[in-house]
């Protein structure tokens, strides 16, 4: 046998395998102690454990770790491997004597040490930089008046500022790690529509919203909410910030607005407004089901000399007992409107026949038989009933309406106003159908024949008491009927879609005489124009800057007014077209304010400037407390939204004082100006319209 003879005791191949593996993981057991220790400790903790850790780490020699001295004034017999610029380590013990292997064993625990040094120093690098953005973010969070609130995706709260603190009650170490359905209110938790909410806002983006969240005290208050999605560093979601303010006040203010504006004070009832609505609804619904529905439209006899004998007061607590006695004789399901005056109107879900609504009819006019007594006066009241079936009548509440309201002279024409009576709408008898016929054919042969005309009615500015703008009206000149008002032919211009047409060719007429006035050196003012919803479209900023650019004009010339109707169609849609009118230059008013149904939450993010009380609440001022409530929360809003407020309708002096008063901005009506022709609009423009 060749190679080198093993001594006795010596060992063998496996022993000093076996030693090197003993060594290694000695070494392994080194290194994540020396982890633990210098990611955990500090200062004199920190020297002591590694000095622990290492004392056993030679078997005959000393290693020690050391920290602020000079390295001179202890290596003169021992050994220094220096790990950072204030540390090193120091082997000692052998008397100068120390081999290859002592010195690569040293110098690999000191670069591990090093390593593990640097490491920390980044990581508390990184910490301290985190704690100061942290602290960053936390004073501009806190100097935001809005609560602002972070969470996870699963709505466990992260951040919580000085407003949400503010808001809620809650401070910030009472919510941090709680989910956020603690704040809603008991009946909005339903945890499967939230997580469908939370799905549909990671795919679509910001969502804006009016919820309900309750305080720490117990209160439940509405908050306008908008929520964003915060990415990570792989652009994917990680987490929710949300932004809320208290819109309690305005809520309250719109309640209030709705409750005038969609109830009869009176008699608590739904006014025309809600009615049609309402109706509308049931008709869906009866639609759907394939099913008829009836409207009935009812007139009270002989209310009018009871109401002008003994007075409005008598009146109007005839009306409230009138209107029980209509509830009572009515099912649940039934629908029930005071639609002014002595008029009211009831929608009849899922009748099965004819019958049925005569049925009703009848138990109505029996359930006023029985006398009243208001104020120590026996009264005596009858109605008649118009009555019109859906679909046969008509497919929507003004078409059923309108036809009941026909049916209803029939039965007073045919009745007894001592007993009363009804009658069901004649679809033979349909001279409106022919009218229309008629209107449709007229108004285009009125604009290839230019029959159409423009007249200017003057808005006068409350404070200077002198025209401001002027509103554009439409009048017609036919050849055989002479003057027909647009009340007369609007509602056939936009039901056969005439009404582009018509809403062109007055726009083009209003430019032509901007650019008349700007050229006899009239001072430069407003032109309002009616626009009809079906030209609300995305081809109307084109059409107004095309009509600008022809007639050579400013639009600051022009102001569009637009209705309520229009706004609530596609609502997105509608602000980028507003939008786009607005960059134009042209300004926006909202006309006929208040006799719509949208949700006032919207006005706010309409780009308008203006509003218009509508003529209806204006007719009752100062008389009806009604239209004085009315009329003076809408100027209030108004202002709260720094929009400009406008009456019109003004017709008596006591209504312009009221709406002084008020603090409306601009009036508008007979009491100041008729339409005139717009020869006549610059001899008023400096006069003075009132004291």
């Amino acid at each position: 046998m060749s190679g080198r003879s093993l001594r006795v005791g010596e060992p063998g191949l496996s022993g000093r395998l076996t030693m090197h593996l003993v060594s290694d993981l000695r070494d392994v057991d080194l290194g994540v102690s020396l982890s633990e220790a210098v990611f955990a400790l500090q200062g004199v903790a920190l020297d002591q454990q590694i000095n622990h850790l290492i004392k056993n780490a030679f078997e005959d020699a000393h290693l020690s770790f050391e920290r602020n001295c000079l390295q001179e004034e202890v290596c003169q017999n021992s050994l220094c491997c220096q790990v950072s610029a204030d540390t090193f380590y120091l082997l000692s013990g052998k008397q100068g004597h120390y081999t290859e292997s002592d010195l690569q064993k040293l110098n690999h625990i000191a670069g591990m040490t090093a390593r593990l040094f640097a490491l920390r120093t980044k990581l508390d690098q990184q910490h301290a930089l985190s704690v100061r953005e942290h602290m960053l973010q936390t004073q501009i969070l806190d100097q935001i008046h809005e609560s602002v609130i972070i969470m996870d995706l699963a709505g466990f709260i992260l951040s919580w500022n000085r407003g949400a603190e503010k808001m809620f009650g809650y401070a910030s170490h009472e919510v941090l790690g709680r989910n956020i359905l603690f704040l809603y209110e008991d009946e909005e938790i339903d945890q499967n529509e939230d997580r469908d909410l939370l799905n549909a806002f990671l795919t679509n983006g910001a969502q804006e919203m009016e919820v309900r969240r309750r305080k720490k005290c117990g209160e439940v208050f509405w908050a306008s909410l908008t929520l964003s999605v915060i990415t990570g560093v792989d652009g994917q979601p990680a987490g929710i910030v949300g932004y809320l303010s208290d819109i309690t006040h305005r809520k309250e203010a719109e309640k209030k607005i709705n409750q005038l504006a969609y109830f009869d004070v009176l008699t608590n009832l739904p006014n025309r407004s809600l009615f049609k609505q309402l109706a509308d609804q049931t008709l869906q619904i009866a639609q759907r089901k394939q099913v008829n529905a009836a409207l009935l439209f009812v007139d009270l006899n002989r209310f009018k000399p009871i109401n002008d004998m003994l007075g409005h007061r008598v009146g109007d607590a005839l009306l409230s007992l009138v209107a029980q006695r209509l509830v009572q004789a009515l099912r649940d399901q039934d629908t029930i409107a005071r639609l002014g005056s002595d008029e009211f109107a009831i929608a009849l879900p899922e009748i099965a026949t004819h019958s049925d609504a005569s049925a009703v009819a009848q138990k109505i006019i029996e359930s006023l038989q029985e006398a009243f007594y208001v104020g120590g006066h026996e009264l005596r009241i009858s109605a008649s009933i118009g009555v019109s079936i859906f679909p046969t009548d008509g497919r929507d509440a003004e078409a059923l309406l309108q036809c009941a309201d026909i049916a209803m002279y029939q039965a007073k024409k045919t009745g007894d106003s001592q007993i009363g009576g009804f009658a069901f709408y004649d679809q033979n008898i349909n001279l409106h159908i022919a009218e229309k016929l008629f209107f449709e054919s007229a108004i285009r042969k009125a604009l290839l024949a230019e029959e159409f005309f423009l007249q200017y009615q003057p808005k006068i500015d409350i404070r200077t008491k002198r025209i401001i703008s002027v509103e554009a009206l439409l009048r017609w000149n036919h050849p055989r009927r002479g003057l027909i008002p647009p009340a007369g032919f609007i509602g056939v211009a936009e039901e056969s879609g005439l009404i582009q047409q018509v809403d062109s060719w007055v726009l083009d007429a209003a430019c032509k005489q901007a650019k008349r006035w700007q050229g006899q050196g009239v001072p430069m003012f407003k032109i309002a124009i009616n626009l009809s919803a079906k030209d609300f479209t995305e081809a109307l900023p084109a059409k107004i800057d095309a009509a600008l650019k022809k007639h050579q004009i400013s639009a600051q010339w022009l102001e569009l007014e637009i209705t309520e109707s229009m706004l609530m169609q596609n609502v997105e849609s509608v602000i980028f077209i507003m939008r786009q009118v607005v960059a134009l230059g042209v300004s926006l008013a909202l006309d006929d304010f208040g006799t719509g149904y949208s949700s006032l939450s919207y006005l706010k993010r309409f780009p308008i400037s203006s509003l218009k009380i509508d003529r209806s609440f204006v007719q009752g001022i100062p008389d009806d407390a009604n239209d004085c409530a009315i009329a003076g929360a809408i100027i209030m809003m108004a202002h709260q939204l720094k929009l400009n407020v406008v009456a019109e309708g003004v017709e008596t002096q006591a209504q312009l004082d009221f709406l002084q008063n008020a603090g409306c901005n601009e009036i508008q009506g007979y009491l100041f100006s008729r339409p005139v022709e717009a020869t006549e609009i610059p001899n008023l423009l400096n006069k003075p319209f009132f004291a």
